[in-house]
């Protein structure tokens, strides 16, 4: 990377442009609207009583208890694209968190070592279980994975106090950490099929050990990690805590949360327009949405409750894969059972955040819908979506679009909360899926914004993945 553009990039950090570090929301405004004021005044009720003020990004400072370090923010963004910390030495995290796809997955399900070193739709190689998912705004959730293996305990992704909750062999080792995004990078370089590949012996601690080794070698990372630790300025080692915060700040960074909605909610009539509002109505109001996709209390705003249901979606089940299904058929995907051991959780993923949820092109757990109106959709209807799907009518990859999983065992365990239908007329579908689509959007978490974060060159003087960056 040319010395020039990092400092561009450290610029844009530092200013505020990427994320809530030093970004001043816009005041209320006084503003009305051209189109139907009796749209703005049910919906500012609506938002009122569902607790939503649209103002969420702005506490991220005092939250975290300081600004972001657009050093150590900088240096994770670097670590983000580079194959340094994959000891198959052919993924990074931007592989399958890409900013072509607002930093989330590509693919349906995704492709993590093995691949073809191509980050978009034609990447190719043996699939995971699950679509990796966006980490824009992860900085609140205080949940992630889409089956919420690794929390705070305290509901609060700010407040380890009562513990962070990983799955065996962490468990809650990583508490000490301050914030729930710097222990969850503890894990990624550890996983087999996403990361390590399964050549290397050693347990998790000794592929930890692995990657600091290697930064640890390149003058270029000490150099980088001296900027923001006296620790390695002063000759010591980096260390994994140090790769972790690191990582965590470049995710703090990415935090877009000043939607059209969010205008509204702080009192620009005009951010929205009547359609969007009147789909707001819906997710507010009719269509229940806001039941699971919640705006309030810990869900930070972030349009979600943060637990696990059952919403009946078809399994895909990818020709070729690296991680072992459930299941007599080995063709299952059982969710959260996967982490509690609770039959009961059995084909419950978390409800997906929705902020920026129009960068994603695939939908659910396993990317099984390829368009937003599709994905709404099926929740209007569960039963009739899961029976009648037809994998390549979806458009999904040929590799994942042979037989689903069994779906009567899915159904059977159907969340009450999407159980009945609901009818919409088109014109009401349509709203909802406007709202939805642009007015949850962030006009700075653009694709054309976003890949202005790729490297040219990567510190490790590794060669960089592809980015498929057209489109």
């Amino acid at each position: 990377m040319t010395t020039r553009r990092r400092r561009h990039v450290a610029a844009w950090l530092a200013a505020g442009t990427i994320g809530g570090a030093g970004l001043a929301l816009a005041p209320a405004l006084a503003t009305g609207s051209a189109g139907d004021h009796s749209l703005d005044a049910q919906l500012t009720e609506r938002l009122s009583d569902a607790g939503f003020t649209g103002r969420i990004e702005s506490t991220l400072t005092e939250r975290l208890g300081r600004p972001l370090d657009p050093r150590r923010a900088d240096t994770g963004r670097l670590l983000w694209f580079d194959t340094i910390l994959g000891l198959n030495d052919d993924n990074a995290c931007a592989g399958c968190h890409s900013p072509t796809a607002g930093f989330g997955d590509t693919q349906s399900i995704a492709i993590g070592i093995d691949s073809n070193r191509v980050v978009g739709s034609d990447r190719a190689g043996p699939r995971n279980q699950r679509r990796a998912p966006m980490v824009l705004n992860t900085g609140f959730y205080p949940s992630l994975m889409l089956n919420d293996r690794f929390s705070s305990v305290s509901g609060d992704p700010f407040d380890p106090s009562l513990g962070l909750l990983f799955p065996p062999p962490e468990g809650t080792s990583l508490s000490y950490l301050p914030h729930l995004l710097d222990a969850q990078a503890f894990i990624p370089p550890t996983e087999r099929s996403e990361a390590a590949g399964f050549a290397f012996p050693g347990d998790n601690e000794a592929i930890r050990a692995e990657v600091v080794g290697r930064l640890n070698a390149s003058p270029a990372y000490r150099k980088l990690f001296a900027r923001f630790s006296p620790t390695v300025r002063a000759g010591g080692p980096i260390t994994y805590d140090l790769v972790a915060s690191a990582i965590a700040e470049f995710e703090l960074s990415l935090t877009f949360a000043d939607a059209p909605i969010d205008r509204f909610a702080r009192g620009e009539r005009s951010a929205l327009d009547d359609t969007e509002k009147r789909g707001a109505l819906l997710f507010f109001g009719d269509a229940g949405c806001v039941s699971c996709h919640q705006v309030s209390g810990r869900s930070n705003e972030m349009f979600s409750d943060f637990r696990e249901h059952v919403l009946g979606v078809p399994q895909l089940v990818p020709a070729r894969t690296n991680v072992p299904f459930d299941g007599p058929g080995a063709n299952e995907d059982f969710g959260r059972e996967q982490f509690t051991g609770d039959r009961a959780d059995r084909y419950a993923f978390r409800t997906s955040p929705l902020r920026n949820v129009a960068l994603q092109p695939t939908f659910m757990h396993d990317g099984a819908f390829t368009s937003l109106a599709a994905a709404i959709r099926h929740h209007l209807d569960v039963v009739a979506s899961a029976l009648s799907y037809d994998p390549v009518a979806q458009g999904v990859d040929p590799d994942v679009a042979g037989p689903v999983a069994p779906v009567a065992p899915i159904l059977a365990r159907l969340d009450p909360l999407v159980a009945t239908p609901r009818a919409l007329s088109q014109a009401n579908l349509d709203a909802l899926v406007a709202f939805v689509r642009d007015g949850l959007l962030d006009p700075r978490a653009s694709p054309e914004r976003l890949r202005r974060l790729i490297p040219e060159s990567l510190p490790s003087g590794r060669a960089p993945l592809v980015f498929q960056t057209g489109g």
